[in-house]
């Protein structure tokens, strides 16, 4: 594995790469000349983790998205950002400043955040000369939105930062490659976004020896006009439009079901389509969102020999 920490002034970026050094043995690398693992280019960089693919390096090094980009198409790379309170950031700064006999004002602090996350002018911004790149500037938001992980450090001591890092346990293979659970629900979720109905956005997936037999998405018969379009008088109050899960069997066909299908949903089925569900011989239904009727729903998937498990994916936990 290979991570990449980006972050804010003084966000604790070399505390998480310390972390990752004594925790789990990474080994950090620089973008610099002469000394061992360092490196004089990206190009270097990329080449030397990509070839030691199985060991765990880290760097604070990538500041750019051209230098970031070409790491992200690696399926080893982890890209973690880490911000904190503009507030705790600047007490941070200022007891290194001075430890260093040097001073920074919070108005100096300000300046340099701003010109690094909007491209603002700023006359202080000689305060942190390693942000006074335009390029690094210009590049920093995007980058943060590519972050596979976010690291809030809002804390003031090392020891709850790192408790902090166990509980994200930032090695967990998921980051790098989903599990079969997370990729169907992500797809469910996916599926959802075709929904046009007036009131919630529903999506599923149906699977079979973890091949995708259908998906569907709620909302009106094929050829009518779409709930948003005034096509569903109960979005706007008796529904002609069809659930997700129910368009996904309709799909699939009950032969093609089987007696051993998992369905994935981004919401809890209906009490209408959990008794469709048992009627097509599922076997178990994955659903991430709860819905007023889950207790109702539950009861008839039980009877019905079905199992019902909630799922929360990884970035409702991270």
């Amino acid at each position: 594995m290979f991570i990449a920490i980006v972050g804010t002034p003084s966000s604790g970026k070399r505390t998480v790469l310390q972390y990752l050094e004594k925790k789990y043995g990474f080994k950090h690398l620089r973008l610099s000349k002469g000394e061992e693992q360092v490196f004089a280019n990206v190009p270097d960089l990329l080449d030397h983790v990509t070839r030691n693919w199985l060991s765990h390096f880290v760097t604070t090094d990538l500041h750019t998205y051209e230098e970031i980009d070409p790491f992200l198409k690696r399926p080893f790379f982890l890209l973690v950002s880490v911000d904190g309170p503009l507030r705790v950031r600047f007490e941070r700064e200022r007891a290194r400043t001075e430890a260093e006999g040097r001073n920074i004002t919070l108005e100096d602090f300000i300046d340099a955040h701003d010109s690094l996350l909007h491209g603002l002018p700023s006359t202080q911004i000689h305060a942190l000369p390693a942000l006074a790149q335009g390029q690094f500037m210009s590049d920093f938001r995007r980058i943060l939105t590519l972050a596979h992980v976010h690291v809030d450090n809002n804390f003031t001591d090392i020891s709850a930062l790192n408790w902090y890092l166990d509980r994200l346990d930032l090695l967990d293979e998921e980051r790098l490659r989903p599990g079969w659970d997370t990729y169907f629900m992500t797809l469910a979720a996916l599926a959802s976004e075709r929904s046009n109905c007036m009131k919630r956005r529903v999506g599923a997936l149906l699977v079979r020896s973890k091949r995708i037999l259908s998906t569907g998405y709620n909302g009106t018969p094929r050829g009518t006009r779409n709930c948003n379009q005034g096509g569903c008088s109960r979005c706007n109050g008796s529904a002609r439009g069809g659930e997700a899960q129910e368009n996904a069997l309709l799909e699939a066909g009950r032969e093609r079901i089987g007696d051993d299908s998992v369905i994935y949903c981004n919401t809890c089925p209906c009490l209408r389509c959990s008794v469709k569900i048992v009627q097509c011989g599922v076997r178990e239904v994955v659903y991430n969102q709860s819905y007023s009727m889950d207790e109702a729903s539950a009861r008839v998937l039980k009877e019905g020999g079905v199992t019902l498990r909630q799922l929360h994916l990884p970035s409702e936990i991270w």
